[in-house]
């Protein structure tokens, strides 16, 4: 089968949407489909570097690493058109978007798109999040999701939020795979111990690790906000924040503010085949974050085999059992509570039998074929 999967967002960029997209990109060129990717490229000027056709754009300061399509006649498209793929597969709202419809309209083939991004929870990016109205996002959401064969949403969270778009387009929930094998390697006692030793990280003391994009929507601070006032009863815990992003900075500012430099480590960005390493370095993942649609960084934990202590989200329903793998939280006194049960009882950690039954790239690539079977006639 032939697949166009078409993104406003790509490699050099790392984000949850990147990883996912080239998630299925990679186990379905293992299952033999020609698969390619049509984004905007990061270098202004269009070109094609092996499978993936990086379209001609421009920066816009609406959202962090933006970029918007250059209004123009793109032999790139032509390309694609020649190729012929089956089905288009889409991963973004934006202006993308336009060149996908254009390729659907001249090629007459079936449409799905997944909708990865709760953008209610990114206003504070559009106009300083001020005059764009909710109702006004539900309306124009409405408009662009109105014309796919079905919306894939990646949790029964999403789903519910796409509802109350008043959608007439099917609707399917297919949680994203990852490659859960590659989290599963262990560092070596030398290898953990130079790690931790770069970032100035205590052998024996209990670390807290974030892992992730660094913004606003993340809460972040609230972490900060605990752990600070946690150090009066668990004085030695240290809290490693791996990643970069817009909010870093100040971060950093809040962290010497509150005084506690010396417990609070940031590492800036990570090349992305060196994550899995920085997983092993922590004892409890933390998170405050409800901005997900999934939360691909809690799978990876849990692959990882660290428990987790993470914000009540309906993203992460029947993913985080209290007492099990890890605990949810409410205020201040259960993330501390939970932190302290976590730390005193090494019984809860994660079963990685149910990690696989889920979210195994496998499970990913059988439920999406599955589906573009239901549009393409293969012969």
């Amino acid at each position: 089968m032939k697949i166009l999967i078409t993104t406003d967002t790509y490699y050099p960029m790392i984000n949850g949407v990147v990883v996912s997209i080239n998630n299925l990109y990679m186990e379905l060129k293992q299952r033999g489909h020609d698969v390619r990717i049509l984004t905007l490229s990061s270098k202004g000027k269009g070109y094609i570097e092996g499978d993936v056709y990086y379209l001609s754009s421009y920066n816009i300061h609406v959202y962090p690493e933006a970029k918007i399509i250059k209004p123009s006649k793109i032999k790139i498209l032509k390309d694609i058109i020649e190729w012929a793929p089956d089905i288009i597969h889409s991963q973004s709202e934006f202006s993308i978007l336009i060149a996908t419809r254009y390729l659907k309209k001249k090629l007459v083939i079936p449409h799905i798109h997944t909708y990865h991004t709760l953008y209610e929870d990114y206003l504070h990016y559009f106009i300083g999040g001020q005059h764009f109205k909710r109702i006004a996002l539900t309306r124009l959401s409405n408009l662009l999701l109105s014309h796919f064969n079905l919306i894939i949403a990646p949790s029964q969270k999403t789903k519910k939020v796409l509802l109350n778009y008043d959608l007439s387009t099917p609707i399917e929930i297919v949680p994203t795979g990852i490659d859960l094998a590659k989290f599963r390697l262990k560092l070596s006692e030398d290898e953990k111990h130079s790690l931790k030793s770069k970032f100035g990280l205590s052998l024996n003391d209990p670390v807290l690790i974030y892992i992730g994009r660094i913004a606003q929507e993340k809460n972040i601070e609230e972490i900060l906000n605990f752990f600070k006032n946690m150090l009066t009863t668990i004085n030695n815990a240290q809290l490693l924040i791996v990643g970069a992003g817009p909010h870093l900075n100040q971060l950093k500012r809040i962290v010497t503010n509150y005084g506690i430099d010396s417990n609070v480590k940031f590492t800036g960005m990570v090349d992305v085949n060196q994550v899995k390493q920085y997983y092993q370095l922590g004892d409890v993942f933390v998170t405050a974050s409800t901005s997900e649609t999934q939360g691909l960084t809690y799978i990876e934990a849990l692959a990882s085999g660290l428990p987790i202590l993470c914000r009540e989200d309906a993203s992460i329903e029947d993913l985080i059992i209290n007492g099990k793998n890890g605990y949810t939280y409410s205020n201040e006194i259960e993330f501390i509570e939970s932190l302290k049960m976590i730390l005193s009882d090494k019984n809860i950690k994660p079963n990685q039998d149910d990690i696989e039954d889920l979210y195994s790239l496998k499970t990913f690539g059988d439920k999406l074929y599955s589906i573009y079977s239901q549009f393409v006639k293969t012969s």
